[in-house]
């Protein structure tokens, strides 16, 4: 029969208990990202009528002329909002970027190969090792989306209780890096070309011309993610583990309580569900917990065969691209404003392809078949997105139409440099914002969906790159996550802690989260005013300032 876990034993509530109930009943005030951003299209709509009657314009800051808030309620702005509703939806940016990268991370994940790279890392490292090695895999682990918070986690419990620490320690640890350091990867993932739709988006109500790279952050997230690693590592080793690891256990996957576990075949885990689906991934969550780290041979085979094709990959397309007239190079004959940068979408989708294939063809997961099948359910997870981005991008297309976005971004422009607020000020206070709003809105794609089209073209005027306002917000939306209830995972947390401790409540949680939430707020702010200080390009064609 199945466990049940016990109900939290009854605790004197700490301030922080009392701030989280206070927080998570303002957040289920807050409505689905759906209805969010519904409403906030009919308070755009109501907005230009008022200020459109009012007569409110700003100075253009392109031309010699005013911009004036258009009404949108005339009869010509309603016949644009019918009219121009599917071609609003079908040309975001984001929508098939991420419909093309997800169907090629989906045969990764189907084919069993990102749960096997899991496992491979974690049981190959030894015990000195380990915490700093789950840390950099909970990061680099971006690359598979939800998946890796699900499978990660139980096998970090399972190796620190193999090297007689506390399980416990494990699950935190794992937690903590996949949401912490979600936005920092060594590799290229899915959330590359969403967050450069969107800026692209934000961008072009100032700049009509201008295109963020999906690239545009990858020199600041590759080193990001060591120092981040390091960074959870040290907090975890010196404040988190002499709390944890003094914890008694008394779960039933305790030490002398756990069943015995079956040894899973390739890629059970490999399939786990979205955000949205939090069924499925309980169910995910559990057969990860009950699968052998060790990988069988025919496993190991295939994932030096998927770094092979990985290498050989990477090699084809650098050779391409090194080659004069190459098709891959912008029509300029240059590398940046060639497709292999500014599309980039494409190839990290057939990348994931290859992959899933080179792993799946070695163990036997990947048919011809198969491989449709496993496209079509990455496209079932990606369902909720789409159902978001039809009413983002109403709001968003009637943001730009009402003219409101850019007049509030010359408004806070000229308010800035009126008050003389020092540049690094400015990037602590949109850190801090996007920080706050964290707690309550825990989708990044949403979050910076409704942010973008403000702080990006008032940075702009205020000289400060779109792709600048991308790495504040990264910062920004890291670390919050791990200390508010609203996280779909936090509850999955809670549970994978009550196995082995059954009085594990949310309190138990945040006391061990809280530490590294605070680090990475503090620490990743510090990494990159260094960085700006310095003036290091935050990606290719993406200069600091």
């Amino acid at each position: 029969m199945a466990w049940t876990p016990c109900p939290p034993v009854a605790r004197k509530r700490g301030f922080t208990a009392r701030m989280l109930d206070v927080i998570e009943r303002a957040g289920n005030r807050i409505p689905h990202p759906f209805w969010l951003f519904l409403i906030l299209g009919l308070v755009v709509l109501v907005l230009s009528l008022v200020l459109s009657a009012l007569g409110v314009s700003v100075r253009s800051p392109t031309s010699e002329g005013t911009i004036e808030v258009v009404n949108l309620l005339s009869v010509e702005g309603i016949r644009q909002i019918v009219s121009e509703a599917i071609t609003n939806f079908t040309a975001f940016p984001p929508l098939g970027i991420v419909l093309v990268v997800m169907m090629g991370v989906a045969v990764a994940e189907g084919s069993g190969l990102i749960s096997a790279a899991v496992r491979r890392v974690v049981s190959s490292v030894s015990g000195r090792w380990l915490t700093f090695a789950v840390a950099l895999t909970g990061i680099a682990g971006s690359v598979a989306s939800d998946a890796v918070i699900i499978v990660l986690p139980p096998l970090a419990a399972m190796a620190f209780l193999a090297i007689g620490r506390s399980p416990l320690l494990g699950i935190v640890l794992a937690f903590a890096s996949v949401d912490a350091g979600f936005n920092a990867s060594l590799v290229i993932t899915a959330a590359e070309p969403l967050y450069a739709g969107i800026s692209t988006s934000a961008a072009q109500l100032v700049d009509p011309e201008y295109v963020v790279s999906p690239l545009s952050n990858i020199y600041f997230t590759v080193p990001s993610s060591i120092f981040l690693a390091a960074l959870i590592t040290w907090v975890m080793e010196k404040w988190v583990a002499p709390r944890v690891e003094g914890l008694e256990l008394d779960g039933p996957r305790a030490p002398g309580n756990r069943r015995k576990s079956s040894v899973g075949t390739a890629g059970r885990t490999a399939a786990a569900g979205s955000a949205e689906r939090t069924d499925d991934a309980a169910d995910s969550a559990e057969r990860a917990d009950e699968e052998s780290m060790d990988l069988s041979s025919a496993e190991k085979r295939g994932v030096r065969n998927a770094l092979i094709a990985l290498l050989a990959f990477l090699s084809l397309v650098a050779g391409a691209v090194a080659i004069p007239g190459s098709p891959l190079r912008g029509e300029d004959g240059g590398i940046l404003t060639g497709p292999a940068l500014m599309h980039v979408s494409i190839l990290i989708a057939i990348m994931f392809v290859v992959l899933g294939v080179a792993y799946g063809a070695t163990v036997g997961t990947v048919t011809w078949a198969k491989l449709p099948e496993f496209m079509v359910n990455g496209m079932k997870d990606v369902a909720p997105v789409l159902v978001l981005f039809f009413v983002a991008a109403q709001f968003i297309a009637w943001f730009e139409w009402s003219n409101i976005g850019a007049v509030l971004a010359v408004t806070g422009a000229d308010l800035v440099e009126a008050l003389g607020v020092a540049t690094p000020l400015l990037f602590i206070g949109v850190i801090l914002m996007t920080f706050l709003l964290n707690l309550f809105i825990t989708s990044g794609s949403a979050q910076w969906t409704l942010m973008a089209p403000v702080i990006v073209p008032a940075m702009m005027l205020l000289n400060v790159n779109p792709e600048v306002s991308q790495v504040l917000f990264r910062i920004g939306d890291s670390g919050s996550h791990l200390i508010t209830p609203l996280n779909v995972y936090f509850a999955l947390m809670l549970t994978y802690l009550q196995r082995y401790r059954r009085d594990a409540g949310i309190g138990t949680l945040v006391s061990m989260t809280l530490p590294v939430c605070i680090a990475v707020l503090i620490g990743w702010t510090a990494f990159f005013l260094l960085w700006y200080a310095i003036g290091i390009p935050l990606g290719p064609g993406a200069p600091v300032r």
